[in-house]
């Protein structure tokens, strides 16, 4: 069966060119040393890796251009911090960046939907509170609300809460005549974190041994079986298994 195509608004994609490892080196070279127009040649060059992965994502997102242009996203963050001495492929490096960018997108754009129960729920509780304020002059407390619709606190709060808008990232929480803190600015950036952990498997890579090594990539970046690697190795199904196995124990210990 034929790999769908990714259709790209204003992008005509068949004629979109890769990159050879050969070409990337020197182009990654030269724009370490200050030339920008490498820099642009290694994002148009692997545009293709893009949409490679997003065809992974079809079904996740109603807007492939909205995620195409995160993905290309990642992919600059991938060729600004690509160094040369990690030693490995740049689309091996790339696709972790691009897939987190597309990962968080589709996380955060995607709508919470509330049962309507719930909000139905929250509305009485609301009419309730106006009624007891209305004849008694105070309104209900939460037990009282509890009691009277036969349900605990977190039940409360879940009705409650279904009510509030979310809030963008883009939020506005404080100006005082300088700049603006939005409320991005106040959330955990864990890109670092991500990028030490991808580091520290890289470098636990390059230590353990060479068939260890060629296993591990065939299997978990190439996606390839058991017995594919077999056949291509000259081996039995077994020996890759044990193989797969000391590699995976050797790159626990190394990052442990």
């Amino acid at each position: 069966m034929a790999k769908s195509k990714v259709e790209i608004t204003g992008i005509n994609t068949s004629m979109l060119r890769s990159l050879t490892h050969e070409e990337m080196i020197l182009l990654f070279k030269s724009y370490k040393k200050g030339d920008n127009e490498s820099k642009k040649l290694l994002i148009e060059g692997n545009l293709k890796l893009v949409l490679s992965i997003l065809k992974r994502y079809q079904n996740k997102c109603d807007n492939l251009d909205d995620l195409f242009q995160i993905g290309v996203v990642g992919l600059i963050k991938a060729v600004d911090n690509f160094d040369l001495s990690f030693n490995v492929r740049f689309s091996t490096y790339a696709v972790f960046m691009i897939e987190g960018e597309i990962k968080r997108y589709i996380r955060d754009n995607n709508q919470v939907r509330i049962s309507r129960s719930i909000k139905d729920l929250a509305y009485q509780i609301i009419n309730y509170k106006e009624e007891c304020m209305h004849n008694n002059s105070v309104y209900p407390s939460n037990e009282e609300i509890c009691k009277h619709f036969n349900i605990n606190d977190y039940e409360l709060y879940v009705a409650l809460s279904s009510l509030s808008e979310p809030m963008s990232i883009f939020e506005p929480i404080y100006n005082d005549g300088g700049d603006t803190i939005y409320l991005l600015d106040q959330l955990e950036d864990k890109t670092n974190k991500d990028l030490d952990k991808l580091l520290s498997l890289r470098e636990a890579l390059n230590k353990i041994k060479d068939k260890e090594r060629v296993v591990i990539m065939k299997r978990y970046y190439y996606g390839m079986s058991q017995s594919e690697i077999a056949d291509e190795l000259s081996i039995s199904q077994a020996q890759v298994s044990r193989i797969e196995n000391s590699a995976i124990n050797s790159v626990k210990k190394l990052i442990m």
